[in-house]
């Protein structure tokens, strides 16, 4: 019998899609599923496209149940990660799909999110430098944001060449509904979002600010100041995040498609697409992949690089399993596709 997954806060979205690629892994199995306020229901009642587990229901989210897996994924709102973890046997493979554990600043956490801050776990994405065999060595995980993984992946690089500034970094991205997640708001109904697209959160005040420059500044190795406008967009996943810094004088679309070439070449998830090709996030739907590109406005001194994910592929579900493949001993990609969905 093979290796078996518990995941709490199955019924949202970043679950539900969790349990999708777990349908479909080689090695890893659907083990126990907790879901608070579906409690009792069936599971297809809330994830009508899951028909293989018409037999199974939500149970309570009981840390003894979830204890009997071989990983538990946390998919829970930010801030309710925590309390979980910390019942949970302390060799016992855990990633965490929430915000809880990514930042290590407590002054961070506390302005963003409030609360005391629970600590800081290994950050797992596994492209950046050094953290697929920090992620392969860990037990506890924190999985990144979607915006933050996209912006990640579009500067990190960049910045650790050198070949953009830290001090004047700015961000627009624009996300899909599910990013916002399962509760109802009247910003989320369909007559509110279809036709328009809305910015929010503008003007720093949005929680995943701290993560990209935390991250950012890392690559760096000297602190970035970002500017960062979320978008809502009439979609229903997808992130398209369009990055910009100061390019270092001399600096070519050359040069920085080199360096992306360098950190991606033999990246299964990241591509490279070809010179004058711009990402759509039509391309990465369903998949764990980002499609990226780059080029040097030397009119306005600046690096622009465009990043397209699913949001609950590479930006949740599909990036948490990722991480569980490399905590667990299993092939990276198990489970996981490199293809979007398109039309």
């Amino acid at each position: 019998m093979g290796m078996r997954a518990a995941v709490a806060g199955a019924s949202g979205y970043a679950g539900g899609e969790l349990l999708r690629l777990l349908l479909g892994h080689p090695d890893l199995g659907v083990g126990p599923l907790a879901a608070g306020a579906s409690t009792g229901q069936p599971v297809p009642s809330v994830h009508p496209g899951l028909a293989p587990l018409a037999d199974r229901t939500f149970g309570p989210t009981d840390p003894d149940l979830l204890a009997d897996a071989d990983v538990v994924f946390l998919a829970l709102p930010h801030g309710q990660s925590a309390a979980i973890a910390d019942t949970l046997p302390a060799g016992l493979p855990v990633v965490d799909l929430g915000a809880d554990f990514r930042l290590a600043d407590h002054a961070a956490w506390e302005r963003y999110y409030g609360g005391p801050h629970a600590g800081t776990w290994t950050y797992g994405l596994p492209e950046l430098p050094g953290a697929r065999d920090a992620v392969a060595a860990s037990t506890r995980v924190a999985s990144p944001g979607c915006y933050p993984t996209a912006v990640a992946l579009g500067l990190a690089p960049l910045l650790a060449a050198g070949l953009v500034g830290p001090d004047d970094v700015v961000v627009v991205a624009a996300s899909g509904t599910s990013g916002a997640g399962r509760s109802a708001s009247d910003a989320l109904l369909g007559s509110t979002v279809m036709g328009a697209v809305a910015a929010y959160k503008a003007g720093g005040v949005h929680q995943h600010t701290p993560e990209m420059e935390q991250t950012l500044s890392r690559a760096a190795g000297a602190a970035v100041t970002l500017s960062f406008t979320p978008l809502l967009a009439p979609m229903p996943r997808g992130i398209l995040a369009t990055c910009t810094a100061r390019l270092a004088p001399g600096t070519t679309t050359t040069a920085l498609r080199a360096a992306l070439t360098a950190a991606y070449d033999h990246e299964p998830f990241v591509h490279l697409l070809p010179e004058g090709t711009w990402p759509t996030t039509k391309a990465t739907v369903g998949s764990n992949a980002a499609v990226l590109q780059a080029a040097a406005d030397t009119h306005a001194g600046r690096a622009v690089v465009t990043v397209a994910i699913d949001n609950l592929g590479k930006g949740a579900a599909g990036q948490a399993l990722q991480n569980a493949n490399l905590v667990l001993g299993l092939p990276e990609g198990a489970g996981l596709s490199t293809v979007g969905v398109a039309p």
